[in-house]
């Protein structure tokens, strides 16, 4: 095991708060199989009350293909739910990830690490 994987979170910690007309969901940790259920109940617990959300990957350490999942899951709710979805402050894995399965360009123009918060 490496020093920085030691440091990382094992779990995921979603912070939520509010930044203008944004309901800001700040995702702390690990982004995977096993906590890819409790960022889906938590969105969409959050979508009937805000008209947009911004999920802020800045502090992503890892995420899998169930992250990956779960975040379009709630990127369709959203949309279902007539609230705008932004993605931002994702770091190089998580872009890559996103342009291997062709979904970079749904959220690219929304996001881009280091983009500022709305």
């Amino acid at each position: 095991m490496s020093p920085d994987s030691a440091a990382a979170p094992t779990r995921l910690e979603l912070q939520t708060h509010a930044v203008e007309d944004a309901t800001v969901i700040q995702c702390i940790g690990r982004l995977t199989a096993e906590h890819s259920d409790a960022l889906k109940t938590h969105v969409r617990g959050v979508i009937p009350h805000a008209k947009r959300i911004v999920l802020d990957l800045r502090e992503i350490h890892r995420m899998d293909s169930s992250g990956l999942g779960a975040i379009v899951a709630v990127y369709i709710s959203a949309r279902k739910g007539n609230c705008e979805f932004l993605l931002v402050n994702y770091n190089k894995s998580v872009r890559d990830l996103l342009g291997l399965t062709n979904l970079l360009s749904v959220f690219e123009a929304c996001a881009q690490t280091g983009t500022r918060i709305p």
